[in-house]
């Protein structure tokens, strides 16, 4: 069997491989199910919900989240720069660079500093995944390699929108794309602009459907 992910909104996800539960950004959605990974971009209350991670936690959960975010939550708390790996039970998590340089939430001050947050790429066996968490299209993202799957925000003001996020998949290749961190903004024209002058596909996902990545 394949890698399920289920989109549950915002930019909400969970992975299940080879047995393991994998949450990224809990905040939007069921939690129903221990986590045996919890992954957290950046300390915003809509991408970190400690209710959340309390609940999904068991003795055994590794969280890996920014410095930032560590103080806030107790357990097994990694924390990660970008740069900076780890292996949880076979699973490499690398962070990346996730930050706005055009995005401002007043002159001078972006709403997502660099070195605020991180991105994550997920290996899980042959497989790569990418998070891009809350980032404008940056040139850090130029530089990822053989990514399977690319979750990429394309909402707009406090990220990318449709277009920037099109050129991001475009300048990344993954094999599939999925849109996150939506807002009001149509996927389908997220869809055209990539499948239009890529071979990305594209796979458009409503809260708790799921894609297997094989």
């Amino acid at each position: 069997m394949g890698i399920v992910v289920k989109w549950l909104g915002h930019a909400s996800f969970q992975v299940r491989a080879d047995g393991r539960n994998i949450y990224i950004d809990p905040y939007e959605g069921e939690y129903a199910e221990k986590a045996d990974l919890i992954l957290v971009t950046h300390s915003h209350y809509d991408h970190f919900d400690t209710s959340k991670i309390k609940r999904i936690s068991a003795g055994d959960t590794v969280i890996i989240c920014p410095p930032e975010c560590a103080s806030k939550i107790s357990g097994n708390v990694r924390a990660l720069r970008p740069g900076e790996k780890i292996e949880v039970n076979g699973i490499i998590v690398e962070a990346v660079h996730a930050y706005n340089y055009k995005r401002f939430r007043s002159p001078g001050v972006p709403f997502h500093p660099k070195g605020f947050g991180n991105g994550y790429v997920i290996t899980i066996g042959d497989k790569r995944i990418y998070h891009a968490g809350d980032t404008d299209f940056i040139p850090e993202m130029r530089e990822l390699k053989d990514i399977s799957l690319a979750l990429l925000p394309s909402g707009g003001t406090y990220t990318m929108d449709n277009e920037e996020a099109a050129e991001a998949a475009i300048a990344i290749n993954p094999e599939v794309v999925i849109p996150m961190h939506r807002w009001d903004t149509d996927p389908e024209e997220f869809r055209r602009r990539v499948e239009g002058s890529s071979n990305v596909k594209v796979v458009i996902l409503e809260p708790n459907e799921e894609y297997v990545l094989e």
